[in-house]
């Protein structure tokens, strides 16, 4: 098992990053890798509430993932299992977890995405939610 942190600073503060993350219209701005659309949001932010994510990529590969919110504490912490539909990236259930920290400019946010199966699945986590938390700060940026 492995894992991957990353780092953005946002320029909003941290309780409106926080609704970033759980409300289906802004998870549709931001979620996937490039700029593929959001296909479905289906999100019951509360801890035992779960949440389903599908996008299409720009090769029109499509991805699903589900997940239990485990901690749901506004602005700062939210956590949730994560699993993909068919097991396609990564065969088992991981962990993913946002972290929100008020900084002067705005927000850090500092994303943790554990118990991946091996090195390749996390590259290619890191690579997707790279892209993804990319497309969250440039909402931001106007």
């Amino acid at each position: 098992m492995t894992s991957i942190t990353l780092v953005r600073r946002i320029k909003a503060r941290p309780a409106i990053v926080f609704d970033a993350l759980i409300r289906p219209e802004d998870i549709a701005q931001w979620w996937g890798p490039d700029a593929g659309p959001v296909l479905i949001a289906e999100i019951d932010a509360r801890v035992g509430g779960r949440f389903k994510v599908r996008f299409r990529m720009l090769n029109d590969s499509e991805h699903e993932a589900t997940g239990t919110y485990l901690e749901v504490t506004p602005p700062h912490r939210l956590r949730m299992t994560w699993r993909w539909t068919g097991g396609e990236e990564d065969p088992g259930e991981s962990d993913l977890s946002f972290s929100l920290r008020e900084i002067p400019e705005g927000t850090e946010l500092t994303l943790t995405h554990a118990l991946l199966h091996d090195d390749p699945s996390a590259m290619s986590h890191e690579e997707g939610w790279n892209g993804a938390l990319d497309k969250l700060v440039a909402n931001f940026e106007h």
